[in-house]
Parts: C-alpha cells; structure tokens; sequence
C-alpha cells in the first residue's frame, strides 16, 4: 500500500521508535509469588542511537516468597547478586520513575526484552501495581506509556536467521551480536548486550524485502 505524502512524516516516526531493551532479576520465576530484585533499560533506536539508560535495585515484596532453586542459584552468583540487591529502593518509587523517564523520551517507545514472556511480564506486573501503567498498550483505561504489543528479542533472533524453532535461544548468536558484552546477571550488563543484538537484528531485517503500508497500521 502506498503512503501517501500527507502521511510520511507521520509513518517515519512511528516506524521508527525508540526501543526499551530491558532485563529483569527476580528471586524466583513468576512475580504471581516471588519479588523482582532489579531491572535495567536501554533506549535505542533501530540504527543504534541511544538515548539514555535506567538502572534500579528493588525491595522484595512483603507479601511474596522466595524460590528455592531460584536462590540456590543466586549462591553461586555472588556478584550478580550483590549488583541486584545493593540500595534496594520500594517499588513504589522506583516504578513511577521509570514511568516517568520512558515519558520523557522523544516519540513512541516499545517494550523489548528476551523472551518477552519473561522480562515483560514482570516489567508489565510491577507498572500496573506500582505506577497504574502497562508495558502493553491498548483498550486500557491508564496511562500509556509504550506502543504496541512489545518486542520478544527471542522470537525476532529465531526468525530472522532461519533458525528452527527449538534453535532460537540467545545463546546461540554470536558475541559479536552482543558487542562482546558478557551476560552477567547484572542487569545493565545485560540489557546493554541485548540492545546490542536489538541493533544487529535490524541489520538483517533491512536485507529482506519491504511490506509497505500506512501509518494507521503502526498502533
């Protein structure tokens, strides 16, 4: 479908988001239960632009627990452990100044994490508890802070290569994806590695053949 010129300016800027690439610790798999203990972000554009980075430890929820084999783990990451729970802040403050400096970035901003089931559930739980804000957008009734359903850096590296499904894991792209930023379990050393291959993947994105359409298709 062709953009007609009334709409150009409207579609480059919608088509061209800044993207929250973001890595959640917890103490355990599901905040149904147990506590998130720090997130980091990183606003990037598709062609590598940044625009700044959020880093927060948090206090574990009064009202949930802890996973065994989850913190049987965290003993044998000392440092990524002290990294996630050093100045723990409430989650109440912490998760309203999030919202607020996604805000006051220029133009949409989408959701990205790997897997988005994960990092985006939690992310999407404490918003809603915390700040009355969704990492999802849509027929809500509150503030909106991103655009669209988010992006699974999982679904999007499988995909773009090729890859078999039960071949998608984030390990199996090379260091050079990540800028050679190793995966900690500090959770801006990763959300920095995963803008990183959030860039990368656009490269190849941009080698396949273009689908047009209007900026009304970009909600």
């Amino acid at each position: 479908m062709e953009i007609l010129p009334a709409g150009r300016a409207l579609y480059a800027q919608v088509a061209s988001p800044i993207f929250i690439v973001t890595d959640i610790e917890s103490n355990g798999p599901t905040p149904l239960h147990h506590s998130m203990l720090s997130f980091a972000s990183v606003a990037i554009e598709a062609d590598g632009t940044r625009h700044g980075e959020f880093e927060a430890q948090l206090q574990p929820r009064a009202d949930r627990g802890t996973d065994p084999t989850t913190m049987a783990w965290w003993q044998t990451q000392p440092e990524a452990w002290k990294a996630a729970t050093e100045n723990a802040e409430a989650p109440k403050i912490v998760m309203p100044r999030f919202a607020d400096w996604v805000d006051s970035l220029p133009g949409p901003k989408v959701f990205a994490a790997a897997p988005m089931m994960f990092d985006g559930l939690w992310m999407d739980h404490y918003l809603d508890v915390y700040a009355g804000t969704r990492v999802l957008s849509g027929p809500f009734k509150t503030r909106q802070i991103f655009r669209g359903g988010g992006v699974c850096l999982y679904t999007m590296a499988g995909t773009l290569r090729g890859a078999p499904y039960l071949d998608w894991g984030m390990s199996k792209l090379p260091a050079e994806f990540y800028g050679h930023i190793a995966h900690t379990h500090n959770a801006i050393d990763d959300a920095r590695g995963f803008a990183n291959v959030l860039v990368e993947l656009f490269k190849i994105s941009r080698q396949l053949p273009a689908i047009s359409g209007s900026a009304s298709d970009f909600r």
